[in-house]
């Protein structure tokens, strides 16, 4: 494999796995927000528990992020410092502003969150949990900005004499029609993902629950709460990440035909109602099925609006960029086929929507098999199946997330931004295979560490579960001395 290819691998296994954790602490910091907000307003011990037993899932998750994000950074100057010179002009104001306002919002005041609780009014207590999904927010806002300008390159001018990319209008950036319709889609699928995981860890509680002690007993109330309120976010972000999808859909048709085009494997141009393939078995490179279970229109639909849309097919767009592009007119999209891997877009974009259904489909179950005080039976014959979807459902919809990026990155291939520049030309050019290899897989082996000590970390807090109400330091005179009742204790 060349060094382009291995700089791609290792971008992809360090981007995927970071951003596992993204919208974990995105959704959850929010459902943590909220038990905090009802435990302010009613003052129910259980509200607490739930906020501080949720809340050390979302620290342990906000920690791996961290970690693992850092690695991000330091790629840009390793294997793509090519595609760094280039675009470092536009990426820094956005970078800067995440780094400098948002990860500094966020880490203050989950500081805050976690030492100032009774130490602080109550409600700057859970204000400062808000301020963290605030910071969440912007974090994603800058990041995705950034990301957006790839896909969409607006605000800027190429400047021939230092081949180098230069902001024009910061607005325009933060601005750009692939941010405005990605942003909402995307903290609508890390809802998704908080409320999947608040419902699975609870639902898992409910159902495992042992009723050896009266706390056992009085528990289960606590914990039908909280699974009902995880499967209502699962389910109404569910509906709005198929709204706010739908319209991203359309912008890139828009902006990136190819990529359209690619999700659905259509060679040929068709001029109306495009059908959609739920399943397709075909060639290796899609270029001709099999067997196919289609609906009529759809395509169509999905990409203008209209289910007599046109929608241009990956022959005639190749055909424009090479047109457009060439391999001699500029540099800096010399060597390039212009179609992305079909395979995986195809695959991809369906087990993207696959998985956030199947997510949506099992929170519209638990809500009615809970419904009106109904509480699973621990032997009854709905236990295995709900021990299941308990365990399937926050690995779901983070699951279709990563498939949702792979989805974007893979499909906007052979360009690392659109129209200016190409995956090939990015790389480092001092930097050999043997040096990539070397680096993908010492991180790879340190993200197989990491990802056995999150999971350890979780499991054993998903079995302590939620514990007992925790007096606020000075409620009583020997709480400041011991450790039981230090806020948010937490060690292992």
């Amino acid at each position: 494999m060349s060094a382009v290819d291995l700089a791609r691998w290792q971008f992809a296994i360090t981007t995927v796995y970071h951003f596992l954790f993204v919208p974990v602490t995105i959704g959850l910091s929010a459902l943590v927000a909220w038990f905090q907000t009802q435990h302010v307003r009613t003052h129910r011990e259980e509200d607490q528990r739930l906020a501080l037993f949720f809340g050390r899932i979302f620290v342990i998750n906000f920690a791996l992020g961290l970690v693992t994000g850092i690695v991000q950074e330091f790629q840009f100057g390793m294997n793509w410092s090519d595609y760094s010179r280039f675009v470092g002009d536009v990426f820094g104001a956005p970078l800067a502003l995440e780094a400098l306002l948002a990860f500094f919002l966020e880490s203050t005041f989950l500081g805050l969150w976690i030492f100032g609780r009774g130490r602080i009014p109550e409600k700057l207590h859970a204000a400062s949990i808000w301020l963290v999904h605030v910071g969440t927010l912007a974090s994603a806002y800058f990041i995705l900005a950034a990301n957006s300008f790839m896909q969409n390159p607006v605000g800027y001018r190429y400047d021939p004499a230092t081949g180098r990319a230069e902001m024009t209008d910061f607005v325009a950036i933060l601005t750009n029609k692939v941010q405005l319709v990605t942003f909402p889609h995307t903290v609508l699928a890390s809802y998704l993902v908080g409320g999947a995981v608040v419902m699975g860890v609870a639902l898992w509680r409910l159902v495992r629950r042992g009723e050896r002690t009266d706390q056992d007993r009085a528990d289960v109330g606590m914990y039908r709460r909280a699974t009902r309120v995880g499967a209502v976010v699962t389910l109404v972000a569910g509906a709005l990440v198929a709204v706010s999808g739908d319209v991203q859909g359309k912008i890139m048709t828009e902006v990136q035909p190819m990529k359209m085009a690619a999700a659905e494997a259509l060679y040929a141009t068709s001029d109306s109602r495009a059908p959609f393939s739920v399943f397709t078995i075909g060639s290796l490179d899609g270029s001709r099925e099999k067997v196919a279970i289609t609906v009529p229109g759809l395509l169509s639909f999905l990409a203008t609006g209209s289910v007599d849309g046109k929608v241009e097919g990956i022959n005639d767009l190749k055909a424009q960029y090479e047109k457009q592009y060439g391999a001699s007119g500029n540099p800096l999209v010399a060597d390039s086929a212009y179609v992305p891997t079909i395979p995986v877009t195809y695959w991809t974009f369906r087990l993207m929507i696959g998985v956030g259904m199947l997510a949506s489909v099992i929170a519209a179950a638990v809500l009615w098999l809970t419904r009106g005080g109904r509480v699973p039976e621990r032997r009854g014959r709905l236990a295995r199946p709900l021990l299941w979807a308990a365990l399937a459902s926050p690995f779901l919809p983070v699951l279709g997330n990563a498939f949702g990026w792979i989805f974007t990155e893979t499909g906007r291939q052979p360009w690392l931004v659109f129209g200016l520049m190409t995956t090939r030309t990015g790389v480092s050019p001092s930097v050999s295979a043997g040096e990539v290899l070397t680096s993908m897989v010492v991180f790879t082996l340190l993200y197989g560490v990491l990802a056995v000590v999150e999971m350890r970390l979780v499991v054993t807090t998903v079995r302590q579960g939620a514990g007992p109400a925790q007096p606020v330091p000075g409620e009583h005179d020997d709480a400041s001395d011991d450790p039981e009742h230090a806020p948010l204790a937490y060690a292992h």
